[in-house]
């Protein structure tokens, strides 16, 4: 098997699992966040810089790989490790989210999906197979199952049909996965906001015995109290001896949150994309560094944190950055943003091995400023 789950422990209060996920490019500790490199690039960073920080696995993007350069390169290269020059875990998603929100420029049928490139406008392809090929091409260490995510609303009937056909999807994805011994394939639970169509799902997926599990068609806009109900009916259907993996959420508190109700990993644009609007994570919450207060403000982003960024520059250095426009500036942020969200998780599993998380998250919100079950983010 291409990876393995170890459980070190539970937390007492909270029943949070701290972790060590085993991978052909090294082990993770988990509950882990993975920086997003969309076109095998974490936007801004350095692959030496991500792991200063302490980021242990990122995440390709099938989608956009598949569209540039393409993944007969990336084989051509030696694969997405050696390509990008990353030798820590990669984790690639299989297109199905990008996909599925061209919405007006994509048709879906039992076989695949049909859609136009936002590149060029080219008509492409892509189906389970294709899918799972094109992600043992990059030779990725997790890879995810071609999936159909539902929006948010949608009708009770359509989230059935779509629900139904991952998991036709998913059994196609494995008979067509050449690498089992070197990349694991994920399943991912669909359901929409439905708690039986999530309970069908995660039966007919974990009948296939993947090696890990994620749960897909959440932070697609629903109110976060509705995801967390959902992660409450789903994570305990799924096996204790393998990874649980939700997609698409960053925001501190939903990570808390998640790693609360067992999650294991969690991945988002979120740091990089606000960072590049000059809005940061920090101790006391969110902070918008382009606002006029801080054009004389010489202390650091976030004086608790111990990141380059909040070590060598101050807040009016900063905004002037990023009010110029200047690279170096979304740098900073991006810096900083990836930094808190691995130090917080690391704060998590420090927090799961104390058996105090519930109190940590107590605290953290006390002082993150949260209003209810919101974030800001």
């Amino acid at each position: 098997m291409a990876v393995r789950y170890e459980l070190i422990k539970t937390c007492a209060q909270t029943g949070a699992r701290l972790g060590r996920l085993h991978t052909p490019h090294g082990i993770i500790d988990t509950p882990t966040f993975m920086p997003v490199g969309t076109q095998a690039t974490v936007k801004g960073m350095a692959p030496e810089e991500l792991k200063d920080l302490g980021a242990q696995i990122i995440l390709g993007n099938t989608y956009h790989l598949f569209l540039r350069p393409g993944h007969e390169l990336i084989r051509e290269a030696g694969g997405l490790h050696r390509f990008m020059n990353w030798d820590r875990p990669i984790l690639t998603d299989s297109g199905g989210f990008q996909v599925f929100s061209l919405s007006e420029n994509r048709k879906i049928t039992e076989e695949g999906v049909q859609f136009r490139s936002h590149l060029n406008g080219d008509k492409l392809f892509l189906s389970p197979e294709a899918a799972t090929e094109v992600q043992n091409a990059f030779g990725s260490d997790i890879m995810m199952a071609f999936d159909e995510c539902p929006p948010y609303p949608a009708e009770y009937e359509y989230v059935k049909r779509s629900t139904e056909r991952t998991s036709r999807w998913a059994e196609r994805c494995l008979k067509a996965h050449t690498r089992p011994h070197e990349q694991a394939l994920f399943g991912i639970v669909q359901g929409g906001m439905h708690t039986d169509l999530r309970r069908q799902s995660a039966a007919d997926l974990t009948s296939l015995d993947f090696p890990g599990y994620a749960m897909g068609g959440l932070s697609v806009g629903e109110p976060k109290a509705l995801m967390y109900e959902m992660l409450e009916e789903t994570v305990p259907l799924l096996p204790g001896g393998k990874p649980r993996y939700l997609m698409g959420v960053g925001s501190p508190d939903a990570l808390v949150e998640g790693s609360i109700r067992g999650v294991d990993m969690f991945d988002c644009v979120l740091p990089t994309r606000i960072a590049r609007n000059g809005t940061l994570m920090t101790s006391q919450g969110r902070l918008v560094v382009r606002n006029a207060k801080y054009v004389s403000d010489f202390s650091p982003l976030d004086p608790e944190c111990s990141c380059y960024a909040c070590e060598h520059y101050s807040r009016a250095y900063i905004r002037h950055l990023v009010k110029a426009d200047e690279m170096f500036g979304l740098r900073l942020t991006t810096i900083h943003n990836l930094h808190f969200l691995v130090e917080l998780m690391r704060q998590v599993r420090e927090a799961i091995r104390e058996d105090r998380l519930r109190d940590f998250r107590d605290e953290f919100f006390d002082k993150y400023g949260m209003e209810g079950n919101e974030s800001g983010f």
